[in-house]
Formats: C-alpha cells, structure tokens, sequence
C-alpha cells in the first residue's frame, strides 16, 4: 500500500477524535530548527477554551487489540486497515509543514500488539521529529491506556500535549463497552502525568535549564450518548478528573453509531447541541467557580437543551435575584447570565468613582440583553415580570433546536 492510500484511510480514521487543540505551548525554534510553538510560529494556539491551531491529524494505525463496541477501529469491525511507520509520519509532517498546510502534529494510535510497543511507536516519531529533523512546532500525541510509566515520562519530555482518554464517564459504561480495559490503566498514567508536570515545574523554578514537560499539560476524551448516560453522571465525571488529575481540558465527543453493537441497539447519534451544552458547563466549572452539583443534580439530571447552563442555574436560583450592581460582590456578578469576568470588572472599577446606571452600562458597552433579568441597575429592574420558574424558562428559551447539525458545504447552495 503506498503512502498516499495509507494517509486517506488513518486521516478518514481520526475524524473521530475532537481534542485536536493547542493552549498554552511556549516550545521556542532553537539552532535553525524549522516550526516555532510559541506565539509569533503558530496561529491561534494561545486559547484557553480550545481554539485550534491547524494540524496533520493522523492515526499511527488503525488496527487495534481491542474490541471495544463504540470504536469503528474495533477489532472485529470489517475496514480497510493501514499502518504507518514512524518514518513516513515523521516525513509526512515535514513535508506538510514545508508546504505551510500545517503548524503542527496531532498523531493517536490504535493499540499494535500491546500498550508499550504501540507507545514505543508514537515516542520514535517525536523523536525524530524533535532530535532528527530539529522540528520545534506543536506536537499533540495521544498516551495509551496500560502503558509503563518510563514511556509515558519519555512522551511528555518530547511532546507539547498529551491525552490520555478516559473514553467514557462511568465505571459501567466503561465495563459493558470496553471489557478489555480497565480504568486504573487510564488514570494511572493521568496521575503519573500530574506528578510529572508538578516535579518538573518545581524544577524549573531552581534551575533554569531543567527540560519541559508538556508545556500545554495534559486532556482528556470522554464519549457521551454510547451507555444512556445523563448529563449529570458526564459532567459530575469531569468534575472529578479536573480535581484529581489537574487537566487542561475535557473533551467531549458525541457518540456516533458506526459499528452495530447489542450494547449500542437502539441509542441514536447524540444531538450535537447537547455536546454544545456539555462544553458550556465544562466552562463554567473552569472559569466561573461552578460545580457539577450548582449545575445539575440527581433528579434534575438532564440540561433543558433550549437554554445555556448559566441561565438555567439562575432561574433555578431565581430566590437570589435580582441583584443590585453597584454593591454585588466580584462572584455575585459573575454568576449573572450574559456577564463574564470582562463586565463585572469594568462594574466593579466604574463604581469606585459613581454609581452606575443604564446609560453608563452602554457607554462601557456592557451588554444587558440576557443580564437585565437578573439585575437592579440603581435600583431600577428592566427585565421580564413573571409568575414562577417554569414561565421565566418558556420566555427565555431559544426555539427547540434539537435537530439542528453540523454545518455542511455541500448540501445547498448559498444564494
């Protein structure tokens, strides 16, 4: 098989990996390398909130020794198999990069004889890349599940992001869709990793010249919709990885019937604004100090999909608004739906002088479309009047969007 059929069958096999992003990488070009991880080589690889840089997004293989009933790599699923060498992915991503298709490499694996040999693999074309051809820009390499903690060391000192996949978000979803693996094989190496990044920094704070060790940290892939999991359970799941493993990111990738499974008869593609939402309340358990249980709950388990988190949380709440915004505290403004750290600290600076009003909040450009519902500006409330929660909710909701997809480019034509 040449290497271009090899490329169309591992590029087609990796569309169904999303945590294909880069925040945070500071690798700098050193002894006239070629590609740069810092700000002034790769586009927008600076977000927090995982915008992507452009990559070569590829499988090393996608044969694999397990069977797991969710994955179209499964083992007794009927597809036309390839396997790169470490050579030609080293060579592919040279000559893309040459050609400016790409800023850097984002490279996963099916799983080739066992966890280690397969690990040996992906730490060969890290290491060519970075020791053979002085390649300097981002790399993002998926770790595999039941690895030696050696190998998972030698990855993280060549590679600017590392994902270990969690794959799903409870111990009984993980035990009827992937028997062959065990969940201390995923988070030992998350732990191993947390360990390392923290070692290291402290290091690095001695001692100038200590090597990097995923400067951009490590993530996580969690598939929803496969085992009729509720939002809940998938976002209580995240939760607990963000505190046990110090994780950049969650990424969640909706479940898509690609292979027939009894386990999976039945459960439909996952809607992708359910995935929509999912990212809205990991957002607010990293940036705006919610939890999974502020969130949701046990008998509230389910988002209400025509409306974001933030405002669903404040109408649950609706006993603690309106709030006044010249006296609310820092945390009080950050919980109002449509304001975020950039508004409540504009407020916070502008009232030191006066007190603020409408006609301030415009000239600050502070938007109240979503907030005027939930605020007192000087004493003045503009938001709707309502019986209860269940109406507040009616009128605030977005039209049922429950069907809507992905954008394609090809189904009509634009005018």
């Amino acid at each position: 098989m040449d290497l271009r059929d090899k490329l169309e069958i591992l590029a087609d096999a990796a569309k169904y990996d999303v945590s294909c992003s880069s925040s945070g990488s500071n690798r700098k070009n050193h002894n006239k390398g070629l590609g740069n991880g810092s700000m002034g080589g790769i586009c927008h690889s600076w977000s927090e909130d995982g915008r992507c840089i452009s990559l070569l997004k590829i499988l090393m293989t996608n044969s694999c020794i397990y069977n797991c009933e969710y994955c179209i790599n499964r083992r007794d699923n009927e597809t036309r198999r390839a396997t790169f060498s470490p050579e030609e992915v080293a060579t592919l991503t040279m000559n893309f990069y040459r050609r400016n298709y790409i800023e850097g490499l984002f490279l996963s694996s099916g799983i080739i004889r066992n966890p280690d040999h397969t690990m040996e693999q992906l730490i060969r074309v890290a290491d060519l890349l970075r020791n053979t051809y002085k390649f300097n820009g981002y790399i993002h390499m998926k770790a595999i599940p039941g690895a030696s903690y050696d190998l998972v060391r030698k990855m993280g000192l060549l590679v600017d992001r590392m994902s270990i996949n969690i794959e799903l978000p409870t111990q009984k979803a993980l035990s009827e869709l992937a028997p062959e693996k065990k969940i201390a094989d995923i988070t030992r190496p998350m732990a191993d990793v947390k360990n390392e990044l923290m070692v290291y920094g402290a290091d690095r704070m001695k001692f100038h010249h200590t090597p990097k060790f995923l400067p951009a940290g490590q993530t996580t892939q969690m598939i929803i919709g496969a085992n009729r999991e509720s939002d809940y359970e998938i976002i209580k799941a995240s939760e607990d990885l963000y505190n046990n493993y110090s994780l950049k990111r969650v990424y969640y990738s909706g479940f898509v019937p690609v292979v027939k499974s009894k386990w999976t008869q039945g459960i439909d593609k996952a809607p992708l604004l359910r995935e929509h939402r999912l990212y809205q309340a990991d957002f607010l358990m990293r940036g705006y100090k919610f939890s999974a249980d502020d969130i949701l709950s046990a008998v509230n388990s389910n988002f209400d999909l025509r409306i974001d988190p933030k405002t669903n949380w404040a109408i649950n709440n609706i006993e603690r608004f309106p709030i006044e915004i010249n006296t609310a505290t820092y945390d009080q403004l950050m919980k109002v739906p449509g304001f975020g750290r950039t508004y409540a600290n504009r407020i916070i600076a502008a009232r030191k002088f006066h007190r603020i009003s409408y006609d301030n909040l415009r000239q600050m450009k502070i938007s109240t479309k979503r907030a005027q519902h939930f605020i007192l500006v000087n004493g003045v409330y503009r938001g709707l009047r309502f019986k209860n929660k269940k109406t507040l909710r009616d009128m605030m909701s977005a039209p049922d969007n429950s069907n809507y997809q992905q954008l394609s480019m090809f189904d009509r034509q634009l005018p």
